[in-house]
């Protein structure tokens, strides 16, 4: 798929879910804020339960760039882990690396931020990771590669090019753009993971199937 139909896929699927997926989403959100197809503009039936629970799972797929499998592996261990399984899985998915070269500003997009990771751009305490979905830990120190930092995305992303897409750097995370690293200093909090999505939705999802 080319980076334009990805472009096109991204901007559609986000007026179908009603959430910007991307930078270019969010302009065409603001531009036309409904739904895609020939009966976007007009009001349609209200949804099913099955339906308004399918598209909040959808919603927090879609935002972490995952695949069906992933997720529900992730919600299977958040049922397992103490407290609400809704905040526990937004809390797990947050701590994927691919999540948080985001939320540190490495990256523009999740999208850029995979890229960057499986290009083996990334380390975490001094070691390459190129896995997306590795988990860090609190503690753990998100850095660029050295040899990587002088290259054109990290220069971009290390003068702050991406301070307008991006929402601010949350408190669960230490960053300093500047030397290109971050550091997880905690487990997020669902309260402060800037994720569009009713978690107890998608637990109703999965507890139906």
């Amino acid at each position: 798929m080319t980076t334009k139909s990805q472009d096109r896929r991204k901007v559609r699927l986000s007026r179908a879910l009603g959430i910007p997926l991307t930078p270019k989403a969010a302009r065409y959100l603001e531009k036309r804020p409904y739904a895609p197809g020939e009966h976007g503009r007009t009001k349609r039936k209200a949804d099913s339960d099955y339906a308004v629970r399918l598209r909040e799972k959808q919603r927090l797929r879609e935002q972490y760039g995952i695949r069906e499998k992933q997720l529900r592996i992730a919600f299977n261990e958040a049922r397992r882990t103490d407290g609400l399984t809704g905040e526990n899985l937004v809390e797990l998915l947050e701590m994927r690396l691919d999540a948080l070269v985001v939320r540190a500003g490495f990256a523009r997009t999740t999208a850029q931020a995979r890229q960057f990771v499986v290009h083996r751009h990334i380390m975490v305490d001094g070691q390459i990771v190129d896995r997306p979905s590795f988990r860090v830990k609190p503690g753990q120190l998100i850095h660029v590669k050295a040899r990587s930092e002088g290259t054109e995305p990290f220069q971009v992303a290390a003068a702050g090019g991406h301070a307008d897409v991006l929402p601010p750097v949350p408190a669960y995370l230490e960053a300093d753009l500047d030397k290109l690293q971050a550091r997880l200093v905690r487990r997020p909090k669902r309260a402060e993971v800037p994720v569009t999505c009713d978690v107890q939705l998608v637990v109703e999802y999965y507890a139906a199937r």
